[in-house]
């Protein structure tokens, strides 16, 4: 998929309605997660996404910063994110449990 022709999403997108459930696309442009939820607002915002598993099963939750994740729309309005980390790395993560 070519990202780079997507629109990035403008800071006031970036919220809980438009990101949850949002794919998320490693460094080799392969599926590694997608977003369940986030927490906080602003520059700490944290982003839980769920690694792993198959069909929401067996998904492992991982909490990364909003700002290691570009968020973005494809040419259909889907909303998508890309990022440095691989599946690997965000597996090796500790897992994310809600307060």
């Amino acid at each position: 998929m070519d990202h780079s022709k997507h629109a990035r999403l403008s800071a006031t997108e970036l919220n809980a309605g438009v990101l949850e459930g949002a794919t998320i696309y490693g460094p080799g442009d392969e599926k590694i997660g997608s977003v369940s939820h986030i927490h906080g607002v602003g520059p700490a915002t944290q982003v839980v996404v769920d690694v792993g598993g198959f069909l929401g099963i067996g998904a492992k939750p991982v909490s990364v910063a909003l700002d290691q994740l570009e968020f973005m729309r494809d040419e259909d309005g889907d909303v998508h994110a890309v990022t440095s980390w691989t599946k690997d790395q965000l597996k090796e993560m500790p897992e994310h449990v809600d307060p």
